[in-house]
């Protein structure tokens, strides 16, 4: 079985190869395969890739971001982290209170048009700074619904009760770590209006054998160039966590994943990638003064010996 980052270039390798030609909800099209599974053995080194350096910072930062229970955009931005920002932005100049230029279709105007994508990021700056100085503005445009925090950590239930399905996970790897049940779901049919964007990684579940915690993502729609390399270097930081707060080590990432496509706008990106040869995986060191993953920063963190190839721009589909 091919496995670490030779597995996710394979996933690479087979949809340009076999990937069937669809629309999306973006008007951008795709490549897409259904049903496909990656293993990361987190003992070999943490899966940050290596064919293009993906942003560790970013990636922790948002999952720190996911495990407060945080929606808002706010929080990321206070730490430098944009990836989040098209969607609440898109909240913004659909509202009566916008009153710039017309941005519809802005994700994909902005790589087409010098003109248009300078008016864009004229806006997008505009509205950074309102979300992170004015607090009325930031409640109202800053939120992105009851996306992945919100269940994570209190997902409501039809007796409005509250429950904080990570907390309860870790509580149950400490005391009953044979079960079957350590899952959190992040897809909450009753609150997938209310999101910005249905969660894309839906639920993960933990697994514990000989004094090690492995992990199963289960990805219904996973964006392969963009998206996916983030996806699996968060899991693996959870992991990471989990497995340090129960006094564990750390197994096996699992990827699974549904629709696994790549945007026809991300082939020649992609192209580029599976060009460069694999090198070594860095090395994750965490404050181990810190027991409780609900009290980790961004400073607790480091990646040590990490040496990718260049990153590798590309859209994003919004």
């Amino acid at each position: 079985m091919v496995t670490g980052e030779r597995a996710y270039l394979q996933l690479c390798k087979d949809i340009l190869a076999n990937g069937s030609g669809r629309n999306d909800r973006t008007n951008t099209g795709t490549y897409s395969i259904f049903g496909y599974q990656m293993r990361f053995n987190l003992k070999e080194g943490f899966p940050l890739l290596t064919t293009k350096r993906v942003p560790f910072k970013l990636v922790a930062s948002e999952l720190l971001w996911f495990i407060k229970g945080d929606t808002n955009i706010r929080y990321l931005l206070e730490n430098n982290n944009n990836i989040w920002n098209e969607w609440a932005f898109e909240k913004w100049i659909k509202s009566k209170d916008y009153t710039g230029p017309e941005m519809n279709n802005f994700g994909i105007r902005s790589q087409q048009d010098e003109a248009f994508n300078k008016q864009y990021q004229e806006q997008m700056t505009i509205f950074k700074e309102k979300i992170l100085t004015d607090n009325i503005f930031a409640e109202k445009y800053g939120h992105l619904g009851d996306v992945y925090g919100k269940q994570w950590r209190n997902w409501k239930t039809s007796q409005n009760n509250s429950i904080d399905q990570l907390k309860n996970v870790i509580e149950q790897i400490k005391h009953n770590p044979n079960s079957r049940r350590h899952i959190v779901s992040a897809w909450n049919p009753e609150d997938i209006p209310n999101m910005a964007l249905p969660p894309c990684h839906t639920m993960f579940q933990f697994y514990v054998a000989d004094n090690t915690l492995s992990c199963q993502l289960y990805q219904r729609s996973g964006d392969v160039f963009l998206g996916v390399p983030f996806n699996i270097a968060s899991y693996a930081l959870l992991t990471h966590l989990i497995a340090h707060e129960c006094g564990l080590e750390v197994g096996d990432f699992v990827h699974t994943l549904g629709d696994a496509h790549i945007y026809k706008n991300h082939i020649e990106q992609v192209q580029t990638q599976l060009e460069r040869d694999i090198r070594s995986l860095p090395t994750l060191k965490i404050n181990k003064e810190k027991q409780s993953i609900f009290d980790f920063e961004l400073s607790d963190f480091e990646i040590v010996d990490y040496n990718p190839h260049p990153t590798i721009k590309a859209p994003i589909a919004v």
